[in-house]
């Protein structure tokens, strides 16, 4: 066995061991007793600290200098050394004891969350939310910083991207969106609103989503979709994707762009080369590209008047009421603007101002300039600023998302992100005919296949930016973003 097979060995043990946290971590947010959550807690925290221990040992550094030194056979094996030493080097600089505690402490933060939001109570959730923010600073010290201590954070989840970056495109951005999303709204407000009123069972809701997923070439031989708090996807294995949703009986739309979000992510889970499961190589290349395939399909796909011209006459079936209801004005109330509380029930025009302020709210809380006791205020005040409503609780407020629960400082600025990535690459798939004619007769499976070739089969072997690059032919830019938007709600 070549050093190289060896070095890939650990990665693949390290695999085993993270993906049984992961199993054990989708079993919490489904179908775990309450009452189990201290064992569960001590089992991912062991879990946790024996892949850091083994990945972080000074065996496996060693076969990492020996693969380096004997320079790996091909792009793909130097791809994959050269994205194992950033991993192991970052995660060298954190002590076991560390990653224990943090796995730990998120655990419980997390089941604490689910039923702080329920009650809609912050400072039931405000003492775990301390023990969260300290650790994640410690963990930007320990990994250290170029400008401020959310750069670090924020690497973790868009590599190579700077927190004065981003803060600079969502100043650059704010204006577009904010005065984009006035007209939207206000363009909305002249159409008469109640037109998918109505009772929609969750058994018929389930039978379209999971139709539907399944026309976008989500592999239910290898995934499923569950029914948690807060929609996820996650991953279990090269062949177990995960995808979660929940229900509203008087919306179907919001469990299905729920699904259609999350089969997206789940599409690029799947689209992933399994047999480097483990490797560089076969994980997404960043946040950033991930929120573009779930934006891509829930929004590009999935608002589009061309597929509700298919799937309308089935949700009719499904939900008689909808009978009378026509496609225009069915489409109308799909692209119906308006100013909402809840950031995954937001429409395309206002969501992302919903990430502005979290972008913002995260790195002030990161850099000590805002204290957890006034983030309900603070976030109530600038919400108002933003959307003219101010939030009537915190669980419509700053209670809504898991990710500060599950320790996911710096990760919010990845979904607009996303959507700049997500319009871009649209926009490269649909200049090919084939895709475009396919889309005209609803088929998703030369899209799919685009994606597949340009984006998955990279995985992180390449970098986020150098995927941009290759698939549409130019770096990423937000003008295909404002562009879309405004064809779609004002043109």
């Amino acid at each position: 066995m070549s050093t190289y097979q060896s070095l890939c060995e650990v990665a693949a043990e390290v695999a085993l061991l993270t993906s049984a946290e992961s199993v054990l971590g989708w079993d919490q947010e489904t179908y775990m007793p309450e009452k189990a959550l201290g064992h569960r807690a001590r089992q991912l925290s062991y879990l946790t600290g024996k892949a850091h221990e083994l990945l972080t040992s000074s065996k496996t550094r060693k076969l990492l200098e020996r693969a380096e030194a004997e320079k790996p056979e091909d792009e793909r094996q130097a791809a994959n050394v050269q994205g194992l030493r950033r991993i192991i080097d970052r995660a060298t600089k954190l002590p076991r004891r560390f990653v224990e505690e943090e796995k730990q402490v998120t655990t419980r933060a997390k089941a604490v969350w689910v039923e702080a939001r329920r009650q809609s109570d912050f400072a039931m959730f405000a003492p775990h939310l301390e023990k969260i923010l300290g650790l994640a600073r410690r963990k930007a010290e320990l990994f250290g910083y170029k400008d401020e201590p959310y750069d670090a954070l924020l690497d973790l989840y868009e590599r190579d991207t700077t927190t004065r970056e981003v803060a600079a495109l969502f100043a650059e951005m704010r204006p577009q969106l904010a005065e984009l999303a006035r007209a939207a709204v206000a363009k909305s407000k002249q159409q008469r609103p109640g037109v998918l009123k109505g009772h929609y069972p969750c058994k018929q809701q389930q039978i379209l989503n999971r139709e539907i997923a399944e026309s976008l070439g989500f592999d239910f031989g290898a995934g499923r979709i569950d029914t948690t708090a807060h929609p996820f996807c996650t991953t279990l294995g090269p062949a177990d994707v995960r995808l979660t949703t929940r229900y509203d009986e008087t919306r179907f739309l919001s469990s299905l762009f729920g699904v259609m979000h999350e089969a997206g992510h789940g599409l690029y889970e799947q689209g992933l080369p399994g047999h480097e499961f483990g490797l560089p190589g076969g994980s997404a290349a960043s946040l950033g590209l991930h929120e573009s395939q779930s934006r891509l399909w829930e929004n590009h796909v999935g608002r589009s008047r061309l597929f509700w011209t298919k799937w309308l006459p089935r949700a009719q079936e499904l939900f008689p009421h909808l009978r009378k209801v026509k496609l225009d004005e069915f489409m109308r109330e799909i692209l119906r603007s308006e100013f909402s509380f809840i950031r995954v029930e937001a429409d395309e025009a206002t969501y992302d101002l919903h990430i502005l302020l979290r972008f913002g709210l995260e790195r002030r809380l990161v850099r000590g300039e805002l204290a957890v006791k006034d983030v309900p205020g603070l976030w109530k005040e600038e919400y108002h600023d933003l959307f003219g409503l101010t939030p009537p609780d915190d669980r419509r407020g700053c209670l809504q998302d898991i990710h500060w629960s599950m320790g996911g400082l710096g990760y919010f600025a990845t979904y607009t992100l996303g959507n700049i990535n997500a319009a871009q690459l649209f926009a490269a798939a649909r200049r090919r005919k084939q895709v475009a004619a396919a889309l005209e007769r609803c088929d998703y499976a030369p899209l799919l296949q685009w994606l597949r070739k340009n984006v998955h089969a990279h995985g992180a072997a390449l970098t986020p930016a150098r995927i941009m690059q290759l698939a549409t032919g130019r770096p990423a830019d937000a003008k295909w973003h404002i562009a879309h938007l405004r064809e779609r709600y004002l043109g």
